[in-house]
């Protein structure tokens, strides 16, 4: 998922000509649009969208953590900037689009921990614009959610809940693969027979062939590779490609992860800017819990959020 190819197609981007090429490719299909015009127009936008928003990271990757959320937010918000120009040509329409779409609890309580903390989505602002427009979610299937769960919903973070015994996502198959098998427990996670199990992710799979289920697992074959979509409740690891799905019923939300790490990404840069005292405590002294969560999500988030927004742009290659 993260190989080079995938890696440069940001480089590729960067000049007037390719941007410009890129973009007539994209408008060619949007009726009312005329794609010459409007690609010649939106290329340098394009441009500086992603060259900021990879630059951003870059940074962000060389400072220390006090600062890291700020700028891995503002990196994430550039790059999502540059894929939604791939879709709507006139973004953004209006004022109403840029503001954040998401809001935080204002003031800390005293026993407050960042996995309790929630944050509520908002009907207007870049998160419900990008969901619709990028991933085809018109509404939320939550209208507030904690950051626990959040966290749990990235396959790379799953090691560190088990440390913590907490059994969060299982391996269930890799990308391509034509058989997929879930642990029988996942059946008490989900309060369901195997059969209504099976029916409950059929609409996010290719079609099953034969399903093998045993009290241990439940195996399906597929009649076509498997490959999770962008609004579907499995989730992909990148450097392994191994594709992952939630052990609970609570954690199913056909949802991408792009969306998740937004929602983290966007608590924490208010933390960072807003809650002097706790960020410097939490990274000064590590009181509790809080911060190996936090420090391995910044970890992974550098990474694969520029991954995932450069596969968004190479599928319309």
């Amino acid at each position: 998922m993260g190989d080079q190819t995938e890696k440069r197609f940001y480089t590729y981007l960067q000049s007037q000509q390719t941007a410009q090429q890129y973009l007539n490719d994209c408008y060619k299909n949007i009726n009312g649009i005329n794609a010459t015009f409007k690609s010649f127009e939106n290329s340098q936008s394009f441009i500086h969208y992603l060259d900021h928003g990879v630059r951003f990271y870059e940074n962000g990757k060389r400072m220390e953590t006090l600062l890291q959320p700020m700028l891995f937010f503002y990196g994430m918000v550039h790059l999502l900037k540059g894929a939604l120009l791939t879709v709507r040509p006139n973004y953004p329409e209006s004022t109403a689009v840029l503001a954040h779409g998401v809001s935080s609890r204002k003031r800390k309580k005293k026993d407050y921990t960042f996995l309790n903390d929630e944050v509520k989505i908002q009907h207007h602002g870049l998160y419900p614009y990008f969901t619709h427009y990028l991933f085809a979610i018109k509404e939320s299937p939550f209208e507030k959610i904690k950051m626990e769960r959040l966290l749990s919903l990235i396959p790379e973070m799953t090691s560190l809940f088990k440390f913590n015994r907490q059994d969060k996502m299982a391996a269930i198959g890799r990308i391509g693969t034509t058989q997929i098998a879930f642990p029988g427990s996942i059946l008490d996670g989900y309060h369901l027979t195997a059969n209504a199990f099976i029916k409950r992710i059929k609409p996010y799979l290719p079609a099953i062939q034969r399903s093998e289920i045993s009290e241990s697992s439940i195996t399906l074959d597929l009649d076509a590779p498997f490959k999770p979509a962008h609004n579907s409740p499995f989730f992909t690891a990148s450097a392994s490609s191994d594709i992952y799905f939630p052990m609970h019923r609570e954690n199913f939300f056909p949802i991408s992860e792009i969306m998740v790490h937004y929602l983290l990404l966007y608590n924490l840069s208010m933390l960072c800017r807003y809650e002097s005292e706790w960020w410097g405590e939490l990274l000064t002294a590590k009181p509790d819990a809080d911060y190996p969560f936090i420090n391995a999500f910044l970890n992974i988030t550098c990474e694969k959020i520029p991954i995932l927004v450069e596969n968004l742009l190479l599928q319309k290659y």
